[in-house]
């Protein structure tokens, strides 16, 4: 595996003025200089001119990957002008903090439910000779590599989970969710030089053939869930209002009566509308 090493290279600015006074000292000796000085002067104006293609520009946040005949020597990483072995091949890397957002995918979550699927990836290369030389082209790489990695998160976890399902959900732990992510996809492009910032989900859903059906099992989940915790709230109140008026003696219940006045109120305290009093003028014996 090739890793990153600094390049040697100097200061193109200073390099500059030293090229441009031998060229002019060089060419004046092709006119001045007699013989076979003026043979050396030609191949100093030769050797002077080919100099002056080991000129280059790095930018802020840029890396130059700098090659000899296919031999990797070095990454420039320094700003500004400057100057190497003209017979290097020089390759730009961009080191600035990039985003990639995946397509909609279709997958199948844990449950065997089609779900859409998108997620953003944040992410930077950090060695510009593992970018250039371990994989192809590493922003194909990163682009296939983070799609992969969602879906197979898509399929590890379910898009909700029940109450008394303990596994992560796609939909309730987004947090979870998207360190899970971020690792799954720091682990497949590790190889390839690049880090990774952030991972979310952008996007999540189920199928369009099964929103409307999912759609009412999460309206009926919630209505039983409401009715549950009524139902728990409406007998805690009757037990204290039996325990108060045995207490305070207010009236002696047997057990048919107060079988009636807990039917009468968990009716008024568990029903959808308002109730609606009436007079009782007989008695539940007669």
């Amino acid at each position: 595996m090739v890793h990153e090493l600094e390049a040697r290279s100097g200061s193109g600015y200073f390099l500059l003025v030293v090229l441009l006074v031998l060229q002019l000292i060089s060419i004046g000796g092709v006119f001045v200089l007699p013989g076979l000085l003026k043979i050396i002067a030609v191949l100093a104006v030769v050797m002077v001119f080919i100099c002056w293609f080991g000129f280059y520009m790095v930018q802020p946040n840029q890396g130059k990957v700098l090659q000899l005949f296919g031999q990797y020597s070095g990454t420039d990483r320094t700003n500004g002008l400057r100057w190497a072995n003209p017979l290097y091949s020089k390759k730009s890397v961009s080191l600035r903090v990039r985003n990639f957002e995946s397509g909609r995918l279709k997958v199948n979550d844990a449950n065997g439910n089609p779900i859409e699927i998108a997620a953003v990836i944040v992410w930077r290369v950090v060695d510009t000779a593992e970018a250039v030389f371990e994989v192809d082209d590493y922003e194909n790489y990163v682009t296939i590599q983070s799609e992969a990695a969602l879906r197979n998160l898509a399929t590890t976890y379910p898009y909700e989970h029940d109450a008394e399902d303990e596994r992560l959900s796609l939909r309730s732990d987004a947090n979870a969710i998207a360190l899970k992510l971020k690792s799954e996809v720091q682990d497949r492009l590790q190889k390839a030089g690049v880090d990774v910032l952030e991972a979310r989900l952008s996007h999540l859903a189920y199928s369009p053939e099964i929103a409307q059906a999912m759609l009412q099992r999460q309206q009926a989940s919630a209505v039983l869930a409401a009715r549950k915790i009524i139902v728990q709230g409406a007998v805690g109140m009757v037990a204290d209002a039996l325990d108060q008026l045995k207490e305070q003696g207010v009236v002696d219940l047997d057990a048919e009566r107060k079988a009636a006045m807990v039917s009468n109120l968990l009716v008024v305290l568990c029903g959808d509308q308002q109730a609606r009093p009436v007079i009782n003028t007989g008695t539940i014996y007669s």
